[in-house]
């Protein structure tokens, strides 16, 4: 009659906690997972939503965009023009909108639709972009040649992807807020932009005009936080009513103080 090696007898307990343990392991993971998925956001009352828009303005001379030399890299041909203050009509474009308080503990989902960074002309497009905390961002490469998508944050993981022409578009989510998170071409050392992660979806990046909306807002009193690379930050607290369509203009001054 055979007899089990006393060495077996002895692992087996082992071998047991360890089958537990990735048990425990797989089903915390799954928990996870589904706690992730059901999550949902604070319901808001659609019928007494309000909204707020206005347009930032630049005070003081407009200093003369600098040029850029992309002549490294003949698949280059875009604008040569820097980016970093885009004023038409004494307006500010490429400004960062959004609450920065005010909202309490409501709870928000990413949209299910990712937000675009096109890779064109050697630039980024748009140079300013703002998406959700766990929202998709989708980068392509419309370029004949190729780049590397390097973002540089403080509060969340930091990456370094290389795109060809033939590249499928790069999928990334921040989980962490953090605005104006620079990004950068490791190829092409003028290609620059910011990223801003917000972690409700009350925010709105200033166009070509300077203009800006914000709508869906639950009645209350929040900090409005204007945000520019350059300029800083300039903050003001407002009160919304119920329905109501509130106008929040700002300027910002010239960083020389003229």
């Amino acid at each position: 009659m055979s007899k089990t090696p006393s060495f077996v007898i002895l692992l087996l307990p082992v071998l047991l906690l360890i089958s537990s343990c990735n048990t425990n392991q797989s089903s915390n993971t799954a928990a996870q997972r589904q706690a992730s998925t059901t999550a949902t956001s604070t319901p808001i009352d659609p019928a007494t939503v309000a909204s707020v828009s206005g347009t930032i303005r630049f005070d003081g001379p407009v200093p003369a965009p600098k040029k850029i030399d992309m002549s490294q890299d003949p698949a280059c041909t875009g604008s040569n023009q820097g980016e970093m203050l885009v004023v038409s009509n004494g307006n500010l474009a490429n400004v960062l909108v959004y609450i920065k308080d005010g909202l309490g503990n409501r709870t928000f989902m990413p949209p299910s639709t990712p937000v675009i960074i096109d890779q064109r002309g050697c630039r980024y497009h748009p140079h300013v972009l703002a998406a959700m905390t766990g929202q998709t961002i989708q980068i392509r490469n419309d370029d004949a040649t190729t780049h590397n998508i390097h973002p540089m944050p403080k509060h969340n993981r930091e990456w370094n992807i290389s795109e060809t022409t033939s590249s499928p578009a790069i999928q990334q989510r921040f989980a962490n807020q953090e605005i104006m998170m620079p990004m950068k071409c490791n190829l092409h050392p003028w290609m620059r932009m910011y990223i801003n992660v917000v972690s409700n979806p009350f925010f709105a990046v200033t166009d070509s005009a300077g203009k800006y909306e914000i709508n869906g807002l639950p009645p209350g009193t929040y900090t409005l936080a204007f945000v520019h690379e350059k300029l800083g930050e300039l903050d003001q607290q407002i009160t919304l009513a119920p329905k109501e369509n509130k106008t929040v203009d700002e300027a910002f001054k010239s960083p020389n103080g003229d």
